[in-house]
């Protein structure tokens, strides 16, 4: 007799956050498996809170949408996968309709992953390409070890439009953020 695996999916995810043991903890669901995410380390955070004070600054004086740390996005009924990218744009356009509270049920216009040392490149290529497959326009996979930002696009198929900016190049917002630019010498300045 042949096992069948039990998939999980947002609500069951939901329930585990409500219990005490896990409170303190952070997930995502890609495909009906759970990953719990570790807690991130020194450079990491900083990077995320530089991204996040960047765009937010940008966001909000042009009154575009929303700036996200670490919340939970989910594509459009699907309910075994939620990504929680290290800092995501959404627009009011795509806010539409959204509850005010809660996992927000479309991915994000631009969503910021930071590799940790913990992650592989297929991971976060992985999870570049869920994002693209489901609304977003553009991924920021961000490399602290390589000193620069993978930056993804959908191509044709099932294949990434990888374009890698080292620390002396800049990131646009492009399509998802129209005006935006992020020298990334402002995230990587020159070692001391």
């Amino acid at each position: 007799m042949a096992t069948q695996e039990q998939l999980i999916d947002i609500d069951a995810v939901t329930e585990l956050m409500r219990q005490p043991e896990f409170a303190d903890k952070r997930f995502y669901l890609i495909d009906g498996e759970i990953i719990e995410m570790s807690p991130v380390q020194r450079v990491h955070s900083r990077l995320a809170s530089m991204i996040d004070f960047f765009l937010r600054g940008y966001v909000m004086s042009k009154d575009l949408g929303e700036v996200h740390v670490e919340h939970g996005f989910r594509p459009p009924g699907d309910r075994n996968t939620m990504l929680a990218p290290d800092v995501a744009f959404i627009s009011h356009a795509r806010l539409s309709g959204q509850p005010a509270d809660g996992f927000i049920t479309v991915m994000p216009d631009l969503a910021v992953e930071i590799a940790s040392p913990n992650d592989s490149l297929a991971q976060l290529r992985r999870k570049a390409r869920i994002y693209l497959d489901n609304g977003s326009r553009l991924v920021w996979i961000v490399l602290p070890s390589q000193r620069g930002v993978d930056v993804c696009r959908s191509a044709s198929g099932a294949r990434l439009d990888i374009e890698f900016v080292g620390a002396d190049g800049a990131l646009s917002g492009e399509e998802a953020l129209p005006g935006f630019e992020l020298e990334l010498s402002r995230l990587f300045p020159a070692p001391k």
